[in-house]
Parts: C-alpha cells; sequence; structure tokens
C-alpha cells in the first residue's frame, strides 16, 4: 500500500525542489539570498521545506522564467507577501523591467545586423583577409 503523505509533513530539499521545478542546488542559492526564509532542519541539519515554501519556490521560477533580476524578485516577493502593498508598485516594477527587456532587444537587434553583414563581405575561404576580424580589431 503506498503511503499518503500529509500535507502539514515537510519535505527535504530534493522533493522540495521537484514540486517547485526549481534544482536543489537553485534553491540552496535562493536561501542563501534570502529569498527564501530560514527553512525549519532536523536536528542531524537536514532541510525541511513547507508547501508554503514550495510555493515562495514556484513565485520565484516564474519571475526568473520572464527575466526579472535577484533584486527585482526580491522586492516583488516583499510585496506578493505584503497584504497590504498597492498594485501601481508591482506595475512600475513590470514596466521598468518590460522597458529593459525592449532596450535589450533592440541592442541585440542591432548586434545580429552587424554580424550579418560582417558575414557578408567576408568571403569565407582559404584567404586569410576576413572583415570580421578586421572590424573587431578596430
Amino acid at each position: 500500500m503506498s503511503e499518503v503523505r500529509s500535507a502539514m509533513e515537510p519535505f527535504n530539499i530534493g522533493e522540495a525542489a521537484a514540486r517547485s521545478g526549481v534544482s536543489a542546488k537553485m534553491v540552496r542559492h535562493y536561501e542563501s539570498l534570502g529569498l527564501l526564509p530560514d527553512v525549519a532542519r532536523t536536528e542531524a541539519g537536514y532541510r525541511q521545506y513547507t508547501e508554503s515554501n514550495v510555493h515562495t519556490l514556484r513565485f520565484i521560477r516564474r519571475a526568473r522564467d520572464l527575466g526579472f533580476s535577484m533584486a527585482e524578485i526580491a522586492e516583488l516577493l516583499k510585496l506578493w507577501q505584503n497584504k497590504r502593498r498597492e498594485s501601481g508598485d508591482v506595475k512600475r516594477i513590470a514596466l521598468a523591467h518590460a522597458e529593459d527587456l525592449h532596450r535589450r532587444i533592440e541592442e541585440m537587434t542591432a548586434m545580429k545586423r552587424t554580424l550579418e553583414q560582417l558575414a557578408h563581405c567576408c568571403h569565407g575561404d582559404h584567404r586569410p583577409d576576413c572583415p570580421i576580424l578586421d572590424e573587431l580589431e578596430r
């Protein structure tokens, strides 16, 4: 007969990682950054995670998937946990991040165009002259 886990029973780091979709290494990293509150430990020193910790880890994972920085995630976590927050604070962070993503996309698009232009100018044959290297040398 399979054992059924109580909703209140804590998880070890591997179970918390599997349930949240975050690697055990990243769980420890987020904990070291203070994104996760100190978790309980057994007498032997093993971490014991709760369903609430797993929920927080999922929040962090989703924020990382959207490209938020650790500082932004820390701020978003505080707002998420503060039921008296103002949604305008959350919106400000999201819009600033969207603007940063827009700027980075434009920069990468310009880099891509430059590389494609340089590659087009390069013969790519047995000759040693190469406009790509010439451009990098400048």
